[in-house]
């Protein structure tokens, strides 16, 4: 017994694939895939009860570590990605975990951006203690990816754009690095999603996902995902999630591969919006800088616009004069904007990134990051863009007391 596939011509586009992809519909003919709730699957007998335990038939056997409404979530995220492989996690974090535990042992080396997400720099940071060590290294500069390569460097792990600052890395570039070494380059997909981006097709071996931003779209559930060659998740990361069991529920699951169905078209929106608002915030007196892949002014635009299908994604960031807390009287000012470090969301989102996403950091490895305290970031969702244009004028004219 195999698992069958869902029967599609081998040509279908990405959009196609987003809402199509998945397993096959159940003998009740469903239209919209189905959800299955169950935490354990019944066997027609012992021996093939002891078989499938062993891995000597593939079948679902325990929604630990596999699920129907899972596996659909995970092989139409693998093809959307273009890999042939995909597992789904509990959160974007625990993908990362996993990827650590399934890749990594005592005196291994890892090469990783310092401008990724902050609790990815924590993670990476605490299993020093276990004797894999992580140094960090600018984001768009691939000498120095490569002076930090060492004999036992097996991994390189990369965020692009990066979550404040929108850093593009060249994923291209790190992927001819970490082979040449004899390593892997995993690449955190998160503010982009396959629908402007597919590493895989630029060279990286890995593609990390937290769901729980565009691939839901409307921050309804956490999850997350490890993508990459089919035999490379069987062989590394399945008998971990097997016995450690980060597992991905199947309703969030479901809803993730719900959201898979517009991901494309709302990415597409949040970014034509996200670049009227960076275009308007740059005009704005008391806005210093702003930091956003689509204008022509970031430092890695080309780079972004060759990689990201010609847009920018939907996360702008600036800095405002007056650090902290003209940055806080900007946030508090808003109306219309949810102050939340979520973001991915058709609700357009604020935040602070220095006291809330990276407030773990210390200030040293913040300011190493380029994450000062008079940063802004905002996820644009769908609203009208103007109407975002009005709620954040009203902070940056100056400060004002929410009503």
């Amino acid at each position: 017994m195999t698992i069958p596939r869902v029967e599609l011509p081998p040509d279908v586009r990405l959009d196609t694939l987003a809402v199509r992809e998945g397993l096959p519909r159940t003998p009740w003919g469903e239209n919209s895939e189905a959800l299955f709730l169950t935490s354990s699957f019944v066997h027609p007998d012992a021996a093939t009860a002891a078989a499938r335990f062993a891995n000597e038939e593939e079948a679902f056997v325990y929604s630990r570590f596999g699920n129907p409404t899972v596996t659909m979530m995970e092989r139409r995220l693998a093809a959307m990605e273009g890999t042939g492989g995909c597992i789904g996690t509990a959160s974007g974090m625990a993908a990362i975990l996993l990827l650590i535990l399934g890749l990594l042992k005592s005196g291994d080396h890892v090469v990783c951006s310092r401008s990724v997400f902050g609790s990815t720099i924590k993670l990476f940071q605490d299993f020093a203690k276990f004797g894999i060590e992580t140094s960090f290294v600018s984001q768009t500069d691939p000498p120095q990816w490569r002076a930090a390569m060492r004999p036992g460097t097996k991994l390189l792990f990369a965020e692009s754009p990066t979550n404040p600052l929108t850093e593009v890395c060249d994923i291209a570039a790190l992927a001819g690095i970490a082979h040449a070494g004899g390593a892997l380059l995993a690449v955190d997909n998160c503010l982009c999603s396959p629908a402007l981006q597919r590493p895989a097709a630029l060279g990286a071996d890995l593609i990390i996902h937290s769901g729980t931003k565009y691939l839901d779209g409307q921050g309804r559930v956490i999850a997350g995902a490890v993508c990459g060659p089919q035999e490379l998740v069987a062989s590394k990361f399945v008998p971990v999630m097997r016995s450690a069991g980060m597992s991905l529920s199947p309703f969030n699951a479901w809803v993730v591969l719900k959201g898979l169905e517009t991901l494309s078209v709302r990415m597409q929106a949040q970014s034509e919006r996200a670049l009227q608002l960076a275009h308007w915030l740059e005009a704005q007196p008391s806005v210093e800088r702003v930091y956003y892949p689509g204008l022509p002014s970031h430092p890695q635009h080309a780079l972004a616009m060759a990689q990201q299908s010609g847009r920018g994604g939907a996360v702008v960031s600036f800095i405002v004069e007056g650090e902290r807390a003209a940055a806080f009287a900007a946030i508090d000012a808003t109306r219309i904007c949810s102050i939340t470090a979520n973001l991915g969301d058709t609700k357009t989102t604020i935040t602070h990134p220095a006291s809330t996403s990276h407030g773990r950091l210390s200030e040293a490895q913040r300011q190493a990051a380029g994450i000062t305290q008079g940063m802004i970031r905002v996820a644009v969702g769908l609203e009208d863009i103007e109407d975002i244009k009005a709620d954040l004028g009203r902070g940056l004219a100056g400060p004002a007391i929410k009503t």
